[in-house]
């Protein structure tokens, strides 16, 4: 492009394929900061929303903690980074990939700490109507839903709550705004069939 436009030849602008070329991405960029001997902390979140050509880049990364470039050669972490790596399960993840991480299960919070995440990421919201919500919330994860919501949708709700000016979590208030916690009408028929004023009640 710059030879087309008459502003230099392929010389003076150097090899394309040089590492001034190269945008580092993520992966690379831990590998390379653990090669300077600064391992930083690598969070690859939702691994399952991920293709199995990346997988299978990632499992070459976790097994040797080294990039190759094909024009630039092989980039080594001397020590290797900190690896997170989350998944919702919405699919499978590749056995080989599960061999090289140490599992751990991380449940819904109990009522006590989802109120306080409530009041801590959506302060406008009282610590009764908090406590309302995280009741209701932990008795929907008791029915047999497709997908039980989770703690973004907590506040999701909070916050709408809170743009409605919502100050009770009512039965009409709850039929007016379910749709912002379930996403599957599976879900919204099994809650509104159970009865919405279960989800009314005081917390627990």
């Amino acid at each position: 492009l710059v030879e087309a436009r008459g502003e230099g030849t392929h010389a003076d602008i150097g090899d394309i394929m040089s590492r001034e070329f190269l945008i580092a991405r993520p992966l690379l960029r831990a590998v390379e900061e653990a090669a300077a001997g600064r391992p930083p902390v690598l969070l690859i979140d939702e691994i399952d929303r991920a293709d199995e050509e990346f997988e299978a880049f990632l499992l070459e990364v976790l097994s040797d903690f080294q990039v190759t470039i094909p024009e630039l050669g092989t980039i080594a972490a001397e020590h290797p980074p900190v690896v997170v790596i989350t998944s919702n399960r919405t699919r499978e993840i590749h056995d080989a990939l599960k061999r090289r991480c140490i599992y751990h299960w991380i449940d819904y919070p109990d009522e006590a700490r989802e109120v306080e995440i409530i009041r801590r990421r959506v302060p406008e919201v009282d610590e009764r109507l908090a406590a309302e919500l995280a009741g209701a919330m932990h008795r929907l994860r008791e029915a047999e839903l497709f997908k039980p919501p989770g703690v973004a949708e907590t506040l999701d709700w909070a916050r709408a709550l809170q743009v409605l000016g919502a100050e009770r979590l009512d039965e009409e208030t709850i039929a007016d705004t379910i749709g912002v916690i379930l996403k599957y009408r599976e879900d919204v028929e099994t809650v509104r069939a159970a009865g919405l004023e279960r989800l009314a009640g005081p917390p627990r």
